[in-house]
């Protein structure tokens, strides 16, 4: 009683190895909380990861928790599309309780400080740009359109780089830039910044790029200077 259902249809061709991570996913997270109810123990959460359990998932299942009585998340396949490899054809629900929210906060706070730094190709439209002069290397903030499961990172640039980054957002374009993507104090960064490059949109993105760019010109008047 009282109770609410969600309903979210996703494309067979597109969303259906996404569903199928999540449903392996789903059931890790609900192993591993048993687990560690049960034991005190938050080791199944590390190795939960290889199924796809992740900070962002337990916080989304802690948010999906948090003021109900619970919630369960079930899963089902497109008839015509089949059953996927590895899934059972009607996969039962995964439910969990307020009782589960004290696990699942610590295994998000164990994510974030254990996070390993990954490689990555990140595409991200410049938001801010800081250096302590008209030139040299300067920190840039990206929001990221393609390449990490983030909204921003923020980056060190040298000079070269920070003078691309400066001129693409300045005629409405992202930028792509390869490096290894860490965690520090719950902020995204990126290091070993390397090939930072302008990228080719279409022009409804150009538009918003540069809608970004009049709404927060003062933090971009400065990467003209110095040329």
């Amino acid at each position: 009683p009282g109770g609410r259902d969600l309903t979210a249809f996703v494309p067979v061709e597109t969303g259906r190895p996404v569903c199928v991570r999540l449903h392996h996913a789903l059931h890790a997270t609900r192993e591993a909380v048993d687990y560690q109810r049960a034991t005190g123990g938050m080791e199944a959460f590390d190795s939960a990861v290889a199924a796809g359990v992740s900070r962002e998932l337990t916080e989304a299942v802690v948010a999906l928790v948090r003021g109900s009585e619970g919630a369960g998340i079930a899963l089902e396949w497109a008839p015509a599309a089949g059953t996927p490899d590895g899934c059972p054809a009607r996969p039962e629900p995964v439910e969990f309780s307020p009782g589960d929210l004290p696990a699942l906060r610590r295994a998000g706070a164990r994510y974030l400080r254990d996070e390993p730094a990954v490689p990555v190709r990140i595409t991200g439209a410049v938001v801010r740009m800081r250096r302590s002069g008209p030139r040299g290397a300067g920190i840039v903030r990206l929001r990221v359109l393609a390449g990490a499961e983030v909204p921003h990172v923020r980056l060190e640039l040298d000079e070269e780089a920070y003078r691309i980054a400066g001129h693409a957002h300045l005629v409405g374009l992202p930028v792509r830039v390869e490096g290894r993507l860490e965690s520090r104090g719950g902020f995204r960064r990126l290091t070993r910044t390397s090939q930072v490059v302008p990228v080719q949109v279409d022009d409804a993105e150009r538009d918003r790029l540069m809608k970004s760019l009049q709404e927060n010109v003062d933090y971009f008047e400065e990467a003209c200077t110095g040329e």
